[in-house]
């Protein structure tokens, strides 16, 4: 199932992956990679895997939409 901005805002969840995010924003996942690496995009990094914080990924991206 795509992720959509609007299942992102619906879901329970309390991060999202790279994936997802590239999904939302309809760029690349090496995109979000590199906003990650540049501090543009919020994270956490759990063993191997990044995640971004679902809340804070929505508050940054509705910011810069408005």
């Amino acid at each position: 199932m795509a992720v959509t901005l609007d299942s992102l805002r619906k879901s329970a969840a309390a991060t999202c992956t790279r994936r997802d995010i590239a999904e939302v924003m309809d760029v690349d996942p090496r995109t979000v990679t590199e906003g990650i690496k540049q501090g543009n995009i919020p994270s956490i990094k759990v063993g191997r895997r990044v995640l971004i914080p679902r809340e804070r990924f929505l508050a940054l991206f509705e910011s810069e939409v408005a």
